[in-house]
């Protein structure tokens, strides 16, 4: 029986081990929460109870054939983003040491800085524009550092932003028909949480070692089509766009390619793009 751990069972963690678990696996995952601790159980995923930022609480962690770390952010608890995503993922990896041999890591498209709308794929710069973009290098950095020291397998999986059930981007901005800022013509690279799920399964399951993949959907969009699309199945009027404000966080604009992830892993995607996967999340929600 294989044993996978998940670091970090959250909103995309927990898909991924309820899979897991489904077929027969054994699956430990974080929670920081009692409460949802008991919803792990649930799923067949055995909970700890950790927070990457306290050393002390990892040394429950087992020992496993194969780790995924999938840390989510956190706003609302006061951390700064570099200090779950390095300091965190330091603490982890220490923990980690001789108790796996391969370590799959979830990190973010936005370590590309290409804004000029083109196709960005693995082998495109990593030059981030945004302060999110540095720390998940930055991050990236370190796993394949400390991998490499103790010869472990270490895949890196960059998502691009994850949608589904319960997580709708700006339904509440939309349902308001709040002014939304930003360039409307351009790209959102998005993917809905379900083929996010079998993305990071594909990576833990069959990803090539030092190997990075990008999971996104077959289509990016225009944020007029998203907003708009989304406005009407949220119930909200038409979206109304305004110019960016100088001191706003500036916008991306690229499109990533999910090519290797599906010719060299099989990936295939329930949701290609928005038009299946934003109604699906909405009916799953009802």
């Amino acid at each position: 029986m294989t044993t996978t751990l998940i670091v970090g069972c959250g909103y995309l963690g927990r898909r991924v081990g309820a899979r897991l678990a489904l077929r027969g696996d054994r699956v430990f995952g974080t929670t920081r929460n009692e409460a949802k601790a008991t919803g792990l159980i649930g799923l067949g995923i055995t909970p700890i109870i950790a927070d990457v930022l306290d050393p002390t609480s990892l040394t429950r962690l087992p020992e496993a054939d194969r780790v995924l770390h999938c840390v989510g952010f956190d706003r609302s608890a006061g951390d700064t983003m570099r200090s779950v995503y390095v300091e965190g993922l330091t603490h982890c990896l220490e923990a980690l040491a001789g108790r796996s041999a391969r370590f799959t890591q979830i990190s973010a498209t936005s370590v590309y800085g290409i804004d000029d709308g083109g196709w960005v794929d693995e082998d495109a710069p990593t030059e981030p524009r945004t302060e999110s973009g540095r720390v998940c290098l930055e991050a990236e950095r370190l796993a394949r550092d400390f991998c490499d020291d103790r010869a472990l397998d270490c895949i890196i999986v960059r998502a691009s932003g994850l949608y589904g059930p319960g997580r709708i981007i700006r339904r509440d901005a939309l349902i308001r028909g709040d002014l939304i800022a930003g360039d409307p013509s351009k790209y959102l690279n998005l993917i809905h949480i379900d083929d996010a799920a079998s993305a990071a399964l594909a990576a833990l399951e069959r990803g090539v070692p030092g190997r990075v993949y990008l999971a996104s959907d077959d289509r990016p969009i225009a944020r007029r089509e998203y907003y708009t699309l989304a406005a009407s199945l949220v119930g909200g009027p038409e979206p109304r766009f305004a110019p960016r404000d100088d001191s706003a966080p500036e916008e991306s604009n690229k499109r990533i390619s999910n090519r290797r992830i599906k010719d060299e892993l099989g990936l295939t995607l329930l949701y290609p793009d928005i038009r299946s996967g934003l109604p699906a999340a909405l009916q799953e929600e009802r």
